[in-house]
């Protein structure tokens, strides 16, 4: 789908993310009809008597019987940077492309910037920046041509040649785009949403199949976006880059959230304990760690995780070396071998670490992020 524009209104399928430029070309004000709903929405003010930048009530979205957006409720304060988790098909990128005009509730409403998006898409469309998950030109177009392309649709733009040298586009000014790295067109995608100076910049999964170093070279391009005092709301599925960049983030599941706080209280209220992994080594039963003192909980999937609160005695009990827990378990490998002098010898490729986001979502919801 291609990086969105003033004046696009789209009615596609929930499964479909069409990457048709005409789409994207419509200008601001060219007759599109309003989308309607039931009732004016009031304005919310947030802490200091400010409107918050996205308000959002009782939003409803359904196809057929699946509801893909079911309720939620938030806001998203000026400046910060708010992420958006969950599994594919939790109803992220449908709550987005409500939030952003391209489609239309069966229930609920947003106020963006302090205008109802709902009543005047066109008018919130000139103050946003939209970089979705896959950008499409048409062939043969160069970076150039295509910053200069997205410039032309907004009535108030930024200079081209700012716009490409604060990318690091300088050197691919004059390349055709379907010759840029997977970096570089992240990179040429993020300027193209940044065209028009947006005050709001919504960042759908903006580093999903880059190499380490590209995706590096993208947060870095985000701190750079708040730092210019831009509130940024980002979808993702990597649960190190949600820790970074985001000063809140809200955990999606089935259209509806399920938790909404900061990264640190998110960890600390789901996923407060201790995680200990090591290999999982023939003859082990996991069922025997579950009694030792101290443990949570216990997972055994080609590694074992066991969970606690008091790190220090459980790892005193996985270690000692007469622990009955490893009995039956042969420290070279095979079961049946060990008896109660095995113990700690059982223990391979030992790792210790605090919870995380991840942790916080498989708590919440029982299921990986990357189904």
């Amino acid at each position: 789908m291609a990086t969105a524009a003033p004046g696009r209104h789209t009615a596609e399928p929930p499964s479909c993310h069409t990457a048709e430029l005409s789409a994207v070309g419509r200008m601001a004000g060219s007759g599109e009809p309003a989308m309607m709903r039931a009732e004016p929405m009031p304005a919310r003010l947030r802490q200091g008597g400010e409107m918050a930048d996205i308000d959002v009530e009782g939003l409803v979205k359904r196809y057929g019987d699946v509801a893909a957006v079911d309720g939620l409720s938030f806001t998203v304060e000026r400046g910060e940077v708010f992420g958006m988790l969950g599994p594919n098909g939790a109803g992220k990128t449908t709550t987005l492309e409500i939030i952003e005009g391209l489609r239309v509730p069966d229930a609920g409403a947003v106020q963006v910037l302090g205008t109802d998006v709902l009543a005047h898409p066109e008018t919130v469309k000139e103050r946003i920046g939209v970089q979705l998950q896959a950008t499409a030109l048409p062939p043969f177009t160069k970076v150039r041509e295509a910053v200069e392309l997205f410039a032309a649709l907004y009535r108030r733009a930024r200079p081209v040649a700012e716009v490409i040298e604060e990318f690091n586009l300088g050197e691919k000014a004059d390349a055709f785009t379907d010759k840029l790295s997977g970096g570089q067109m992240q990179r040429l995608s993020i300027a193209l949403a940044l065209v028009n100076d947006p005050d709001l910049v919504f960042l759908d999964e903006p580093t999903t199949g880059l190499d380490p170093q590209a995706r590096l070279n993208i947060w870095t391009v985000i701190e750079g976006i708040r730092q210019r005092g831009k509130t940024v709301v980002l979808t993702t599925h990597y649960m190190e880059e949600a820790e970074r960049l985001c000063d809140r983030v809200a955990v999606i599941d089935r259209g509806r959230i399920v938790a909404l706080d900061t990264p640190p209280r998110l960890i600390a209220e789901h996923a407060p304990g201790t995680t200990i992994e090591f290999a999982l080594v023939p003859g082990l039963d996991a069922e025997t760690l579950r009694t030792l003192p101290g443990v949570e909980r216990v997972v055994a999937d080609g590694r074992v995780s066991v969970t606690t609160r008091t790190p220090e005695a459980v790892l005193h009990a996985l270690l000692d070396p007469h622990a009955p827990w490893a009995a039956g378990v042969d420290v070279d490998g095979g079961a049946g071998g060990g008896g109660s002098g095995a113990g700690g010898g059982a223990i391979r490729d030992l790792m210790v670490r605090h919870g995380t986001l991840e942790d916080v979502f498989l708590s919440l919801t029982g299921r990986s992020l990357r189904e």
